[in-house]
């Protein structure tokens, strides 16, 4: 008894912070126990802040809406290593106040995703475009803030961008894409999405220049019609994914090449639609034999 009562013990606290502890502990927990370690104790707090400085990876986007401004700009104040970060869910308190002394100090950022953040400004994608070179995919989703001289800025300085959600970005217009695809010609997923102002001209400038786009979203691009989707069928062979939902001059006889290709559609053919209509008003599946 006496053996065991002397055996010593080990505080986790005890382990080496930066050679085990961050790199093979705390590195698989999500952000918000992260958090809530950081209030067990001083010493917890601290190894917590040695971990954020260190991260590579920082995803907001499971507790965006209950952290504290204070509590974020805490938390990155030292890191000046991140390759990702992740906004979405902080619209309600992210301004560019907040942001840009996180993305002055990490210009190694390779993944940026600011969708939904309505409070930030042209400010914070210029300070993208200028820090972050390296950067290769970016989300700015129903970012209404964004304009054509932000995203010129960012087309001039981050050539090697992959992928850009530009949905419901309603400022941009035909020239300001056009300007994108012109210099941006790795891009492979490109999302336009709900936006009127796009015409057939940025999708034939994208067709042209991005040869190898994987990913097109023109949903909702009411002024996008055949023409521009035959070009795209032309020049991008590596095309998997096309959506066109509510691309009403968009018709099957443009969507049918892509469609032999394997090309995924988010709009079914002509027949298949009446099918499902009819199912719909019939309550049963009919069955139509279609051979002559």
């Amino acid at each position: 008894m006496d053996e065991e009562a002397k055996t010593p013990t080990c505080d986790l606290l005890d382990l080496p912070w930066e050679d085990v502890l961050v790199p093979h502990i705390l590195c698989y927990l999500p952000l918000q126990h992260l958090v809530s370690l950081q209030r067990v104790s001083k010493q917890f707090h601290s190894l917590i802040q040695v971990y954020l400085a260190n991260c590579r990876t920082f995803d907001l986007s499971p507790i965006g809406p209950s952290i504290p401004k204070e509590a974020f700009c805490s938390m990155l104040k030292d890191n000046k290593v991140l390759h990702s970060l992740s906004l979405q869910n902080c619209s309600d308190w992210v301004t560019d106040k907040e942001l840009l002394p996180v993305i002055g100090q990490n210009q190694h950022l390779q993944r940026v995703d600011m969708s939904g953040c309505a409070w930030l400004t042209r400010h914070s994608l210029v300070a993208v475009s200028l820090s972050c070179t390296h950067l290769q995919h970016l989300g700015l989703a129903h970012c209404e803030w964004v304009d054509s001289l932000s995203l010129r800025s960012l087309a001039d300085h981050c050539g090697g961008l992959e992928s850009i959600d530009l949905t419901a970005c309603r400022q941009l217009k035909d020239d300001a894409i056009c300007y994108l695809a012109k210099k941006c010609l790795k891009l492979r997923s490109l999302s336009l999405a709900v936006n009127a102002n796009i015409t057939d001209e940025s999708v034939e400038e994208v067709a042209k220049n991005c040869r190898s786009l994987e990913q097109l979203d023109l949903t909702g691009c009411l002024r996008v019609r055949n023409q521009s989707i035959r070009t795209l069928a032309e020049y991008c062979p590596k095309l998997q994914s096309l959506k066109v939902n509510h691309c009403h001059n968009v018709t099957e006889s443009s969507l049918d090449p892509l469609r032999k290709r394997n090309v995924v559609i988010d709009v079914e053919p002509p027949l298949q639609r009446a099918l499902v209509l009819l199912q719909d008003v019939l309550g049963f599946a009919p069955f139509i034999n279609l051979q002559i």
